[in-house]
């Protein structure tokens, strides 16, 4: 196998796999859809929305709760998304004693 043709291959699967990375978000909820984070791609939080049921003046621990439960669950989905897509780019590559 000609190594500059593997080397050209992978450069060009990273770069695909950089630009997935940088349209991805994902969201997760927790309490029932009370509080949803959104997140990118970069593990940036780009969004946090509480229902008006979340919101209780009371009782601000709770709250505090689900807000901390939906944005490691978001965290955890995009790592997860990038292990996949992580795991699909070594896949591609026909590596000899590797297959």
């Amino acid at each position: 196998m000609n190594i500059q043709k593997m080397m050209k291959d992978l450069q060009r699967m990273q770069s695909k796999l950089q630009d997935e990375i940088e349209v991805l978000e994902l969201e997760a909820t927790a309490g029932g859809g009370a509080v949803t984070a959104r997140m990118n791609g970069r593990k940036e939080l780009v969004a946090l929305t509480l229902a008006p049921e979340a919101i209780t003046p009371d009782d601000p621990g709770m709250m505090q709760d689900l807000i901390l439960a939906a944005v490691n669950e978001v965290g955890r989905l995009v790592d997860a998304e990038i292990q996949k897509k992580t795991e699909g780019l070594s896949a591609g590559l026909k590596l000899p004693g590797l297959g």
